[in-house]
């Protein structure tokens, strides 16, 4: 896991959506004089029996480690990443095709948690990441996704080639994201779908890509070239959402 303290998720969305979610929480840090949001955070622990500690500014500072907080911090367990299989039932309860995001080393958290934030307003069951050479779930990632870390399972696999080669025996259409891919919005999408998403210096992996059934690309017509990850990863997921729902 990412070197960063994992044991604290701070500000008040990110600490709301745990709540929410029925994450363990171990204890909540509040700051004296709350006012607005945190009257409903302070509540919605209060239902739950969960141990709140009051403060002052400064003490909360130092709990955050200079991290943004809003005032609000919460003390949980370590991330649970779920398994593959497990995002795979989510699909077939719901009764919808399967649709998973594949991550081959996003290393920006900020990234990662755009990411799962998209992937859970477009729909998708789930987010893979490699377990060496990407971000893990940290607080950054938390709370970049708006608290949608809570409600979108992310699994981690020793190799993501093989979790490629996993998913197209099982009959899923797997598709990498490249520049010399096909557009897009001329490709099918529908269907049981996995989009591979490469990371921010040098994309999809050779070898990932080569193992992918399709290579898509999002067409470009100013004289930028390309889009960071987390944007190119949301264009792609609309689309994918857009014709399921034709």
């Amino acid at each position: 896991m990412d070197s960063e303290n994992t044991s604290i998720i701070t500000g008040r969305n990110p600490v709301l959506e745990a709540l929410k979610s029925g994450r363990e929480i171990d204890k909540l840090i509040v700051m004296r004089d709350a006012e607005g949001s945190i009257i409903k955070i302070i509540g919605a622990a209060k239902d739950r029996r969960i141990p709140i500690h009051y403060t002052d500014k400064a003490s909360i500072d130092r709990i955050c480690g200079g991290r943004a907080h809003q005032g609000v911090a919460a003390y949980i367990s370590p991330y649970a990443y779920c398994e593959v299989e497990d995002i795979i039932t989510r699909a077939a309860v719901k009764g919808d095709d399967l649709f998973v995001i594949l991550l081959d080393g996003i290393e920006d958290p900020h990234n990662f948690g755009a990411i799962i934030r998209t992937a859970n307003a477009a729909g998708a069951h789930g987010v893979i990441i490699p377990k060496r050479r990407a971000a893990g779930i940290t607080d950054t990632v938390v709370k970049a996704s708006a608290g949608a870390v809570e409600y979108t399972p992310v699994a981690r696999v020793s190799n993501i080639v093989q979790t490629i080669e996993k998913l197209k025996a099982m009959g899923v259409w797997t598709y990498a994201v490249d520049m010399d891919g096909q557009n897009c919005f001329k490709t099918d999408l529908k269907g049981r779908i996995a989009l591979v998403i490469g990371g921010e210096g040098e994309g999809i992996s050779r070898l990932a890509a080569e193992k992918c059934d399709h290579r898509v690309s999002i067409p470009m017509m100013g004289e930028i070239t390309s889009l960071n990850a987390s944007n190119a990863a949301a264009v792609l997921m609309y689309e994918v959402c857009r014709q399921r729902n034709l």
